[in-house]
């Protein structure tokens, strides 16, 4: 048995926590200051986690490697397992032009540029994000605001901006899958406090959006609209996370939001013309104008509909318990590892939930979903195979990223940082959300953010007696905000619209609003931490 210890470099916690913090710092020097791609600073921060366990925390070296294999194992499934099977939704509705119908019946939504900025980049972003998360949001709607005709910086900014309240909820709730299994934390009790926090931030995005595609003029003439589709998607987020599903909290809240926000009569008043020769700034699509059969447009809109019924029908309690009962679990070979009281740490066991897992459901959705779109059999497999060839790095980024994070946590160097940083105290509170927010920046991913950070924030919450809860959530929640200025997002952004080698522009433009909310984030954080606003907490 390996028995963690806290303090092993010269009985010192300070230097203890110097040592066993060189594999953090070395994935985001690597990733932010040298800029190397982040599969290869994954492997690299991997090798140095290994290096550090086995000489400086004297863990066998078999035991070391078992723990990034269980890392490596949890990274494919669920977690890619969800990213793939969702993206590969994704794929065939743009294979078989079903996505390019989508589009257009989004663009007839409404007239007014502010409007679309909503249905766009916040409510279809999100369910994007919900589906496929990893830079999709970012790409695909800085591109269909272009054809609406934005202008390409204007359409960067607005879809940036727009991604970061779905962002914890996710690839179906990845980023608070992930943080519930390196923190040893119930999923249902991480879900619930995240839906306690990133719902404020959508009551602000959307007045946020409007004034950024309109200035004040827009923030006073669109603020109705803009406010019940705010309030709409909170509510629903609030509701899914904390009493139905994680996985469908994005989805419900995207479709509550546009549903809201579509109910007011002030989004569909044509907009003046002013306007939209302020706004408007390239040439809109003519191909937005091109009519489309009903059958076609519910057949553009079914695969998101099958998924949510999916997802909804094995929420059913005798559904679940019938789906969990798939679940295998293992005693980890070569691995048996005890905390510094002497306790077995859960990471000896390893649970296999084949079937109730999201990325399983998001398979079956997606197999009737090809048999509506029309997609056959070999088409579908060529189409599954080609994601999995797209996701190629991020796969190996991943898995190299969780095995890394298992590595610390089971080796006792996540605890040794955890009991250093507690010495902050209650200042921990407002500390927490600025390192999921950090985490997110320089990774581009809140699913690696939680992977890295989650184990540390529960071991100082506990240590400086914060809700371990709470100070996991704020990882998540805070790191949602790091999203639109991470150099991968600012990438794919200008990519997407043509501005490649801008973006120091975009940073600019977005760098006040990400800590501005941050800051607000920060605030929320300590007020829930406190009688203040503990009494949002369940």
């Amino acid at each position: 048995m390996y028995v963690q210890e806290l303090e092993p470099v010269a009985g010192s916690l300070g230097l203890s926590a110097l040592v066993a913090a060189l594999p953090l710092v070395i994935v985001l020097v690597l990733l932010g200051g040298v800029r190397m791609k982040a599969h290869l600073a994954g492997l690299t921060g991997l090798l140095a986690a290994v290096l550090v366990a086995w000489l400086a925390y004297g863990m066998p070296l078999d035991q070391t490697a078992s723990s990034a294999a269980q890392g490596a194992a949890f990274g494919i499934f669920p977690i890619l397992w969800i990213v793939v099977n969702a993206l590969w939704v994704y794929r065939m509705t743009v294979r078989t032009r079903h996505f390019d119908i989508l589009r257009r019946s989004f663009g007839r939504l409404s007239d007014d540029p502010r409007i679309q900025a909503l249905v766009v980049a916040f409510c279809f972003g999100a369910l994007l994000e919900a589906l496929a998360g990893f830079g999709a949001p970012v790409a695909i709607c800085s591109v269909m605001l272009v054809a609406l005709g934005f202008d390409p910086v204007r359409a960067a900014v607005v879809s940036l901006v727009a991604n970061t309240a779905p962002v914890a909820f996710g690839a179906m709730g990845t980023p608070v899958v992930t943080l519930a299994q390196v923190t040893g934390l119930p999923l249902d009790d991480v879900a619930s406090v995240v839906g306690r926090q990133t719902p404020l931030l959508a009551l602000v995005v959307p007045l946020l959006l409007v004034a950024l595609v309109d200035g004040r003029r827009g923030l006073r003439e669109t603020w109705v609209p803009a406010a019940a589709c705010g309030v709409a998607f909170a509510v629903a987020q609030f509701v899914a996370s904390n009493y139905v599903s994680a996985q469908l909290a994005d989805i419900a809240a995207a479709l509550l939001g546009a549903g809201a926000l579509v109910a007011v009569p002030q989004a569909r008043r044509p907009a003046a013309e002013p306007v939209r020769a302020s706004v408007l700034t390239s040439a809109r699509s003519g191909e937005l104008d091109e009519d489309d059969p009903r059958r076609e447009v519910l057949r553009a809109y079914a695969p998101y509909a099958l998924i949510v019924a999916v997802f909804s029908v094995a929420q059913i309690p005798a559904v679940k318990d019938w789906l969990a009962r798939a679940t295998r679990t293992y005693d980890w070979p070569f691995l048996d590892v005890a905390d510094p009281a002497g306790n077995p740490v859960g990471g000896n066991v390893f649970s296999w939930p084949i079937v109730s897992t999201g990325g399983t459901l998001v398979l079956l959705a997606g197999a009737v979903s090809a048999v509506v779109l029309g997609v056959h059999t070999r088409v579908a497999v060529k189409e599954w195979l080609a994601t999995v060839h797209e996701l190629r790095f991020a796969i190996l980024t991943v898995t190299s990223v969780l095995a890394l994070a298992y590595v610390m946590n089971l080796s006792g160097q996540a605890a040794t940082i955890g009991h250093f940083v507690a010495a902050a105290g209650a200042g921990l509170a407002f500390l927490s959300p600025v390192l999921g927010w950090f985490g997110v920046a320089v990774s581009g991913s809140d699913t690696s953010a939680n992977a890295l950070f989650g184990a540390l924030q529960v071991t100082a919450a506990r240590e400086s007696g914060l809700s371990p809860e709470l100070l996991a959530a704020a990882n998540s929640s805070g790191g949602v905000l790091g999203k639109m200025i991470s150099p991968q997002n600012l990438t794919i952004a200008c990519a997407a619209v043509g501005l490649a080698g801008r973006e120091g522009d975009l940073l600019r433009k977005v760098l006040p609003w990400s800590l501005g909310l941050l800051l607000v984030m920060c605030l929320i954080v300590v007020g829930q931490s406190t009688p203040v606003l503990g009494w949002m907490l369940p």
